[in-house]
Formats: C-alpha cells, structure tokens, sequence
C-alpha cells in the first residue's frame, strides 16, 4: 500500500509546471505549431488512473470534482514542456509537449475544455489529461503546444478562462451557443486581475486586515460589498494589478504576513 501511494504521488506531480526547475521549450527542431489541431471533444470513460476522491501534494489536499459539469473559471495558466516530455500523466498517458493537452488540479480526467487568452481573446480546446499545476494561484496548465497557440509561452503565465465542454464541444450542461476552437471570441470588458485575502461578515473585520496590510507597506487594497443586503459580505482585495510578476509579488508578501490562503481572482 505505501509503495501504491508512492507512486500515485509520482503521477499526480508530473505536472507541477510553474515550481519545476530547469523546464522550457524545446531547443530543436522547430515543429509548425499553428499546424497542429486542438483537441476534438468525443465521449470517453473517466480514466482508471489519477481520478481519486482526493490526494495530497506537498502537504496540501486536492478534491477532484466528480463532473466537470458547468464548470467555468477565470485565473492565471502556466506550461510545462521538455522537462516532463515523454513522462506518464497522471491519466497514464504519456505527456506530449506537441499535444493539445493540459493539467487540471480538480477536473476528473479526461475533460475536454476551451481556455481563452484574456489578454488576445485567443481560443483553444484542449484535453486535461494530468494533475496540476502546483503553483499556488494557477488553475490549469498547458502543454507547450497549447501555450504557444494561445500566446502565452513567452511570458510563461497568462490570464485564461477555462471552460469545460461535453462530447459535442458544447459548455457542459449550460445553454450556450457552440464556440469553435479556435476562432476569436468576443472581447471582454474587464479582465482586471486581483488577489483576494478573504471575505468577512463583518465590515470591521475587513477593515482591519485592510489597516493592518496598509501599514506593512501593500498598496492598493480596497474593501467591496457582495452578496444581497440580508446577506453581505466584505471582501478585501489588492489591486487591480498590472501583470502575473507584481501579483506573483504580492503574495509573496501576503504569504509572510500570514494570509497564506489569498487568491487570485481575474474580473
């Protein structure tokens, strides 16, 4: 049984993309990116391999969702390549850096899902096939093909919408009108990127954490109203930021004030 959870750890790291060392693109030959084909949605089995109730990574626990029905999320991608090519996913699958494929921390594998770059509006379908990423604020991670067709791999992070799609390429269980891969979606009227410290029922709660990040020098935080007016809450944010780096920064801050369980939240 330890051996067993040895290696169902080994399978379920292969993907910590943002926190490998000594990953990037591949130094040759160069292969036409734009030739390769997204991922084609198609009704698959879940697989018998990476899809446990729940497990574990460097000491925190991940849930997996038992459907990826209606699921749809903004936040920061990130990559892997050269170093995991040709490494068993967590599905089992060999990783193929040239394959439109991803790693989701909680989606059952395989999904199929489209992940639009908020910044171009580029859009991609691609199949998560692995775990990960294991980078704190990162919510999908991209094969090294996928982030190049989404403009991302320069920068290594990039502000998507992940939205998973059933065996038509339709949103899963939602009304709405198919999106082929590829094409441009419609523009977005804000995609402004904040990191989220927690949301209080007290209004006097939130003020304090705001005081107390004011006088440890993070600027820019601000208190918003959400929820209905039998119901509020007070939400603490930093922001809006100007790029993944300064709120990369920021967390770092944050982590050592001890509000380790901020959030990045894209609006």
């Amino acid at each position: 049984m330890k051996l067993l959870s040895i290696v169902l750890l080994a399978l379920l790291v292969a993907a910590c993309g943002g926190i490998a060392k000594q990953d990037g693109p591949p130094a040759g030959p160069h292969i036409n990116i734009a030739s390769i084909p997204d991922a084609i949605p198609y009704a698959v089995p879940k697989s018998k391999y990476g899809n446990p109730p729940s497990y574990s990574v460097f000491g925190k626990r991940y849930r997996v969702l038992d459907t990826s029905n209606g699921y749809r999320k903004k936040g920061l991608a990130s990559w892997y390549g050269t170093k995991f090519h040709g490494k068993r996913t967590s599905s089992g699958e060999p990783y193929d850096m040239y394959a439109m494929t991803a790693a989701h921390k909680s989606l059952p594998l395989p999904t199929f899902v489209r992940v639009t770059n908020l910044k171009n509006s580029k859009s991609i379908v691609v199949k998560v096939n692995d775990r990960g990423p294991f980078h704190k604020d990162r919510i999908i991670d991209l094969s090294y093909a996928a982030a190049i067709k989404l403009n991302i791999a320069g920068n290594g992070t990039g502000l998507v919408e992940v939205v998973a799609l059933d065996s038509t390429g339709q949103e899963a269980s939602a009304m709405v009108k198919k999106q082929a891969s590829g094409v441009i979606a419609k523009k977005q009227d804000k995609n402004n990127l904040y990191i989220q410290i927690g949301a209080y029922a007290e209004q006097s709660n939130a003020q304090g954490v705001q005081l107390k990040l004011v006088e440890s020098n993070i600027n820019n935080v601000k208190i918003s109203q959400a929820g209905s007016p039998q119901r509020s809450v007070f939400r603490v944010r930093v922001g809006p930021l100007v790029s993944v780096k300064s709120a990369d920064e920021v967390v770092e801050k944050l982590n050592d004030l001890g509000y380790g369980e901020s959030t990045i939240v894209v609006e």
